[in-house]
């Protein structure tokens, strides 16, 4: 079995892809208040919302409280896509690396699609690679995507 893998999914939403894109780089410490997945997000080192900084979170995967570290690696504006590092806390404890990369695309009706990336290194072949965050970002999806419809 492979240690080291990449799997991703595409969402439709209603929100445009800016405004979508946004909430994630500006306003990604409202998350615990969006959604009932994220249970809390302190920030660690740095800023909020630059590159390089650090913040821990605590969330629900595959049914279980979650802990780990986040560090934003790139924003990228024009492509409307950004690159995060996961580790230490739970996450440290099953991968050696836990990439995410969101991706939002605008569709000629005004709506978006929202592509998630995980690439990842097991730290043994025991472990599952890391379905539980596809379905966790989905969920989030819909539910930043609910919120941004209301707002």
């Amino acid at each position: 079995m492979a240690q080291i893998g990449k799997m991703s999914c595409e969402l439709g939403i209603q929100t445009p892809a800016a405004k979508f894109f946004n909430l994630f780089v500006k306003q990604l410490h409202h998350l615990p208040n969006i959604t009932d997945r994220v249970h809390e997000g302190k920030l660690h080192q740095g800023d909020w919302h630059g590159i390089g900084s650090v913040k821990n979170w605590t969330y629900t995967v595959d049914g279980k409280v979650t802990t780990c570290k986040e560090k934003i690696e790139v924003i990228d504006a024009q492509n409307k896509s950004l690159t995060f590092n996961l580790f230490d806390g739970d996450v440290g404890k099953l991968y050696k690396i836990l990439k995410g990369h969101l991706e939002v695309i605008d569709k000629d009706d005004g709506s978006a699609i929202a592509k998630w990336t995980y690439e990842y290194e097991k730290v043994n072949e025991d472990i599952p690679p890391p379905y539980g965050y596809l379905d966790f970002v989905a969920k989030i999806t819909k539910d930043v995507d609910a919120h941004l419809i209301k707002a």
